[in-house]
């Protein structure tokens, strides 16, 4: 049996802001906009370029049974991989976001500039409530991984 990660639960405080962010600056495709029943929650659901795993937005849905909601802009470790960090750098700030230079991992941290290693090459950004991502660079598409 397969299990495949689809969708992740990405706290936010404004439904209508954070979509207009993913949407309008970072590119994501608005796949479902609806609430959950008339009057009480709504759901958004957005697919960055080419991924096979979705972004939720939710505001209204009850919590889940043993799991305590995410305050908005608690997420950390969200991660995109592209084969041109260059590329996607130019088309983020291109479309307005705020984020880091390249960046490598080296022997004394987080250094500017592409690494030397394959998978070694990132930038970071956050949403409008401040959750995290990660932009890493792939040295080929995940159709050849």
């Amino acid at each position: 049996m397969d299990w495949t990660l689809e969708v992740i639960v990405v706290p936010v405080t404004d439904l209508d802001r954070a979509k207009a962010f993913y949407v309008d600056q970072c590119g994501f495709r608005a796949e479902i906009d609806a609430p959950f029943f008339e009057d009480v929650g709504r759901f958004v659901q957005l697919t960055p370029p080419g991924s096979r795993c979705s972004v939720v937005l939710e505001s209204g849905m009850p919590e889940s049974p043993g799991q305590p909601r995410m305050a908005p802009g608690s997420m950390r470790g969200l991660q995109l991989c592209v084969t041109d960090i260059e590329t996607a750098r130019a088309e983020l700030t291109g479309r307005g976001v705020e984020v880091t230079p390249v960046m490598h991992v080296s022997p004394s941290g987080w250094a500017p500039g592409r690494g030397e290693a394959g998978w070694n090459c990132f930038l970071f950004f956050q949403d409008p409530d401040g959750n995290g991502w990660t932009v890493q660079e792939a040295p080929t598409p995940l159709a050849q991984r």
